[in-house]
Protein backbone atom coordinates (compact mmCIF):
# COMPACT_ATOMS: atom_id res chain seq x y z
CA UNK A 1 0.00 0.00 0.00
CA UNK A 2 1.44 3.49 -0.81
CA UNK A 3 -0.44 6.53 0.94
CA UNK A 4 -0.25 10.47 -0.19
CA UNK A 5 -1.31 12.81 1.83
CA UNK A 6 -2.59 16.34 0.78
CA UNK A 7 -4.78 19.61 1.39
CA UNK A 8 -2.77 21.38 4.02
CA UNK A 9 -2.22 24.57 4.06
CA UNK A 10 -2.01 28.13 5.71
CA UNK A 11 -5.71 28.91 7.50
CA UNK A 12 -6.75 31.32 10.32
CA UNK A 13 -7.73 30.09 13.83
CA UNK A 14 -11.30 29.15 13.81
CA UNK A 15 -11.05 27.87 10.17
CA UNK A 16 -11.36 24.60 8.14
CA UNK A 17 -9.46 22.53 6.21
CA UNK A 18 -9.48 18.60 4.72
CA UNK A 19 -7.18 16.80 4.32
CA UNK A 20 -7.08 13.66 2.19
CA UNK A 21 -5.10 10.82 1.90
CA UNK A 22 -5.01 8.57 -1.46
CA UNK A 23 -3.92 5.21 -1.08
CA UNK A 24 -2.62 2.97 -3.98
CA UNK A 25 -2.74 -1.20 -3.77
CA UNK A 26 -5.77 -4.12 -3.41
CA UNK A 27 -5.42 -4.82 -0.01
CA UNK A 28 -6.75 -0.47 0.88
CA UNK A 29 -10.20 -1.29 2.13
CA UNK A 30 -9.06 -4.11 4.74
CA UNK A 31 -6.75 -1.85 6.70
CA UNK A 32 -7.27 0.67 9.42
CA UNK A 33 -6.31 3.80 8.45
CA UNK A 34 -4.92 6.69 10.78
CA UNK A 35 -3.65 10.46 10.49
CA UNK A 36 -1.29 11.28 13.12
CA UNK A 37 0.87 14.88 13.58
CA UNK A 38 4.35 15.97 14.35
CA UNK A 39 4.82 19.91 15.23
CA UNK A 40 7.86 21.43 15.57
CA UNK A 41 10.51 20.17 18.56
CA UNK A 42 7.44 17.41 19.56
CA UNK A 43 6.92 14.01 19.15
CA UNK A 44 4.32 12.41 16.86
CA UNK A 45 0.94 11.79 18.09
CA UNK A 46 -2.14 10.54 17.17
CA UNK A 47 -4.75 12.05 15.92
CA UNK A 48 -7.84 10.10 14.60
CA UNK A 49 -8.11 6.35 13.14
CA UNK A 50 -10.82 4.90 11.47
CA UNK A 51 -11.67 0.73 10.52
CA UNK A 52 -11.61 -0.46 7.23
CA UNK A 53 -15.63 -0.35 6.83
CA UNK A 54 -15.57 2.91 8.14
CA UNK A 55 -18.01 2.29 10.96
CA UNK A 56 -15.56 2.91 13.80
CA UNK A 57 -13.41 5.95 14.35
CA UNK A 58 -11.44 6.89 17.03
CA UNK A 59 -10.07 10.27 18.15
CA UNK A 60 -7.55 12.01 20.21
CA UNK A 61 -9.00 14.23 23.00
CA UNK A 62 -7.53 16.94 21.77
CA UNK A 63 -9.64 17.10 18.14
CA UNK A 64 -12.34 15.28 19.47
CA UNK A 65 -15.69 17.45 18.42
CA UNK A 66 -13.95 19.24 15.95
CA UNK A 67 -12.46 16.69 13.49
CA UNK A 68 -14.03 14.17 11.85
CA UNK A 69 -12.12 11.00 9.84
CA UNK A 70 -14.22 9.75 6.97
CA UNK A 71 -13.01 6.96 4.09
CA UNK A 72 -14.60 6.28 0.71
CA UNK A 73 -12.79 2.98 -0.34
CA UNK A 74 -14.09 2.81 -3.59
CA UNK A 75 -11.71 5.95 -4.14
CA UNK A 76 -9.35 4.34 -1.89
CA UNK A 77 -9.72 7.38 0.33
CA UNK A 78 -9.73 8.73 3.51
CA UNK A 79 -10.28 12.41 4.83
CA UNK A 80 -9.74 14.36 7.70
CA UNK A 81 -12.07 17.52 8.03
CA UNK A 82 -10.63 19.85 10.53
CA UNK A 83 -13.24 22.29 12.06
CA UNK A 84 -12.58 25.47 14.07
CA UNK A 85 -8.87 24.80 14.11
CA UNK A 86 -6.75 26.07 16.84
CA UNK A 87 -2.70 27.51 16.44
CA UNK A 88 -1.96 24.61 18.46
CA UNK A 89 -2.89 22.31 15.54
CA UNK A 90 0.11 23.41 13.48
CA UNK A 91 1.64 20.63 12.47
CA UNK A 92 3.01 18.34 9.59
CA UNK A 93 -0.06 15.79 9.42
CA UNK A 94 0.74 11.90 8.15
CA UNK A 95 -1.68 9.35 7.31
CA UNK A 96 -0.71 5.81 8.03
CA UNK A 97 -2.01 2.41 7.41
CA UNK A 98 -2.31 -0.87 9.38
CA UNK A 99 -3.53 -4.88 9.11
CA UNK A 100 -5.58 -5.49 12.30
CA UNK A 101 -7.07 -3.85 15.47
CA UNK A 102 -7.08 -0.25 16.54
CA UNK A 103 -3.90 1.38 17.93
CA UNK A 104 -3.07 4.75 18.72
CA UNK A 105 0.31 3.55 18.93
CA UNK A 106 2.08 4.63 15.73
CA UNK A 107 4.71 2.36 15.46
CA UNK A 108 2.25 -0.45 14.78
CA UNK A 109 1.22 1.73 11.76
CA UNK A 110 2.92 -0.39 8.53
CA UNK A 111 2.78 1.97 5.42
CA UNK A 112 2.77 5.84 5.87
CA UNK A 113 2.72 8.51 3.48
CA UNK A 114 4.16 11.70 3.49
CA UNK A 115 3.08 14.32 5.69
CA UNK A 116 1.22 17.71 4.18
CA UNK A 117 2.14 20.73 6.70
CA UNK A 118 -0.80 22.62 8.58
CA UNK A 119 -0.18 25.73 9.69
CA UNK A 120 -2.85 27.75 11.70
CA UNK A 121 -2.02 31.78 12.52
CA UNK A 122 -3.29 33.65 15.81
Amino acid sequence: VQLQAFGGGLVEAGGSLRLSCAASGRTFSSRFVGWFRQAPGKEREFVAAISWSGGSAYYADSVKGRFTISRDNAKKTVYLQMNSLKPEDTAVYYCAARTGPYTNYDLSYDYWGQGTLVTVSS
